[in-house]
């Protein structure tokens, strides 16, 4: 097997056969990151260099909660890895490496080269180097063929079978890019056939396998979340700046600092401090020695006396051990716990050392409270800064703008790394402009979610690796945990009912938020999130900012639920007409023609994205709303209530609450009968109240007789 040989990384000046125009080829020292945005914060002298076997992509990440992202080529054999490198580096830095979808311009971005590069790509080469592979012109269609035959042999997930045939085709459609030896045959993979009749199935992770969250668990989580914001917060916040007070005056942070205290003033601080612990009934902050006894935690007491750590010998440290008082088994702050929790302060006194952990749990509070009544991304939620939330006094409505990361891109289709300002900003509730007002309060930094509360100072030299200073989507999910198990830890201790139950998908991941939002403002729109503040008060104003717009993606979340719902209740529908369930009204024709249509059009239908959903939802078939008393044969043009969203939407639906009586859309099922018995029987007990008011008494018997006869049209019907 012969073929052009390759140019070795040691020779700087040569440059392989066939090295297309506009192809740079790098050298050792040229730099992973030449041709992509660096943040203004990286090192220049540690960037990644060519020659490494560790390529550093930090430098060009630029999502402040993104983890640390990196590419090992220690794990791509030796035979291919230099071949490799040449090969991903085009992928980072060539003008014209692009995605896969079926796209000229966009620009593959950094994070997805981390994803392809770990997943799918090093087990392609490492297969290719099993068969003797060197260098990729070395293929051959023969041994494309025996790796789909390699891949059912070895029993490979279908998706990752999907995902390892599209590195094939990446290399494939790049071989313009390449010179000779890095290109593969120059007829198209497998023919040209498509993955899924390559493989005579359809991918399985198409399909929207986000889990919501279950309703108890999110109600409670949700419940405690805002317990900590509107009962708690002022509490933490109080300890909170006690803390960094106490923090900042350690006797370490103040070394060569002069406090300015006159002759004598020592003692005077340390009489009013003991009187004030005896006030109190309070005994002295303690720590425990190695051999169990308690002694005056002297750092502490500094802290709060503002001295020396070395008070302790003199005078006023003699003060202190002759007062008399007790050694306590901790070191508690002196802010008070005003808030209770069922008749009961909701914390003990508050040691110092708990303190930052309860500022962390105010925090993921808020966190919860934003991201899950917001409808947006968990990285558009990290992100936010501070200043961001505002009150449009014209509206009343609370708006919060961000940057957007995903589909942010230029005019060429290319990504945007730093991310976009959205032109359309989030509506939302008060709650959570209430919780964006308290963050901006528990801590100085421009994220409303930064890594440390406190910031730590980096020695030159010695700053990590993720140079985003926002709360990665791990962390998050690690404080959700946290948060959780305080609050499950709190409740047994006081013998409360309220905890949050575990949840039976598993643990509680922010991503799994906005479907979780989606499923209650679809089953649950008169649920209460706080107060008198309904799910569907709340869809109603997030749809008037991005989250209404359909390149938020929420709508696509919503859209799913909403499919669900439609089918759950269109199987139901069919099943109860096949039992011979009557159906009244002007619609109720259309209502039976589109229960049996649907169920035969939609019955097993496989939804691979919520986008599809949305799609199908303007299905005529599917226009079914059921509302109290009454069902609504939605048809547009005829419909007599004040519709939501515009008649050609897709996502267009009925106002149920404003039914209208003369209204040709109506139906009645003997479940809506029943409902309207019941209003019946309520209107009949006031009606025969002979102490109602002459109007009332009119206008109710006037609504008892539209009802009645209602009922009786639709019994006669059912007789008939």
């Amino acid at each position: 097997m012969t073929s052009p040989a390759p140019i070795l990384l040691g020779e700087l000046d040569g440059l392989p056969d066939g090295l297309p125009e506009g192809t740079i080829w790098p050298g050792p020292d040229t730099l992973v990151l030449m041709n992509r945005q660096i943040r203004s914060d990286a090192d220049p002298a540690r960037l990644s260099r060519f020659a490494d076997d560790r390529w550093d992509l930090n430098p060009g990440i630029f999502e402040g909660h993104a983890r640390s992202q990196s590419l090992n080529f220690e794990i791509v054999p030796e035979p291919l890895r230099l071949a490799a490198k040449f090969y991903v580096w085009q992928l980072i830095n060539h003008p014209k490496a692009r995605t896969m979808r079926r796209s000229v311009t966009n620009r593959i971005a950094l994070h997805s080269v981390e994803v392809l590069f770990y997943g799918s790509l090093q087990h392609v080469l490492k297969w290719f180097v099993g068969q003797g592979i060197t260098e990729f012109c070395q293929v051959t269609s023969r041994m494309l063929w025996d790796y789909l035959d390699a891949l059912d042999d070895d029993g490979v997930a279908i998706h990752k079978r999907y995902r390892r045939i599209t590195e094939v085709r990446r290399l494939w459609i790049h071989r313009s890019l390449l010179p000779f030896y890095l290109r593969l045959p120059e007829a198209p993979p497998w023919d040209g056939e498509d993955t899924k009749d390559l493989l005579e199935r359809t991918r399985g992770d198409r399909e929207n396998r986000t889990k919501r969250i279950s309703e108890h668990t999110m109600q409670a989580l949700l419940r405690w979340a805002i317990r900590f914001l509107e009962d708690f917060s002022e509490d933490i916040l109080a300890a909170w700046s006690e803390y960094q007070t106490l923090l900042a005056r350690r006797p370490e942070r103040r070394r060569g600092q002069r406090r300015g205290r006159q002759s004598g003033g020592l003692q005077a601080d340390v009489t009013a401090y003991l009187a004030e612990l005896r006030s109190r009934g309070e005994g002295l902050p303690g720590t425990r020695r190695e051999d169990g006894t308690l002694e005056p935690a002297w750092r502490h007491i500094s802290s709060i006396l503002d001295c020396a750590g070395s008070f302790q010998v003199t005078m006023s440290g003699r003060m202190i051990m002759e007062s008399g008082l007790p050694i306590e088994e901790d070191c508690y702050l002196g802010t008070a716990v005003t808030a209770e929790l069922g008749g009961h302060p909701w914390h003990p006194r508050i040691p110092f050392d708990q303190t930052p952990r309860l500022a962390r749990m105010l925090s993921t509070a808020c966190f919860i409270i934003v991201a899950y009544l917001s409808g947006a991304r968990v990285g558009e939620t990290l992100n936010l800064r501070r200043g961001c939330v505002s009150l449009d006094k014209d509206t009343g409505l609370w708006l919060i703008e961000g940057l957007y990361f995903k589909g942010a891109e230029d005019e060429d289709g290319n990504k945007i790394p730093e991310g976009t300002v959205r032109e359309d900003p989030w509506v939302v509730i008060e709650i959570v402009a209430k919780a964006i007002e308290v963050l901006e309060r528990l801590h100085e930094s421009h994220l409303l979610f930064p890594n440390r509360l406190i910031p730590i100072k980096q020695k030159p030299g010695k700053e990590p690796k993720r140079r985003g200073e926002a709360r990665s989507d791990r962390l998050i999910a690690e404080d959700i945990a946290t948060f959780t198990t305080w609050v499950n830890d709190r409740c047994q201790q006081l013998g409360r009912k309220d905890h949050i139950p575990a949840d039976a998908a598993g643990p509680i991941a922010a991503s799994r938020f906005r479907r979780t939002l989606a499923w209650f403002i679809r089953r649950k729109p008169r649920g209460l999130i706080a107060a008198s503040i309904q799910y569907g008060h709340a869809y109603t104003q997030m749809l008037q900012g991005y989250a209404g717009s359909y390149e938020a993606g929420f709508l696509d979340d919503y859209a799913f639920e909403d499919w669900l719902f439609r089918m759950e209740g269109i199987a139901e529908d069919e099943r109860r007409l096949l039992a011979g369930e009557h159906v009244s009204g002007p619609a109720a024709d259309a209502y039976r023609y589109r229960v049996q249509a649907a169920s035969r059009e939609f019955a097993g239908r496989v939804v691979n994205r919520p986008s599809h959903a949305r799609d199908m939802l303007g299905n005529p078939l599917l226009q079914i709303h059921h509302g109290e008393g009454m069902t609504c044969v939605l048809n547009p043009a005829l419909a007599a209530c004040q519709l939501r969203g515009s008649a050609d939407d897709p996502m267009v639906t009925p106002d149920i609450d404003d039914c209208r009586p003369n209204c040709q859309c109506l139906a009645r099922t003997d479940r809506d009968i029943e409902s309207v018995q019941d209003q019946v029987d309520e209107l009949a007990e006031i009606v025969a109240d002979t102490l109602a008011p002459p109007i009332r008494h009119a206008r109710e018997q006037h609504e008892l007789d539209r009802l009645r006869a209602i009922v009786e049209h639709h019994q006669r019907g059912a007789q008939e």
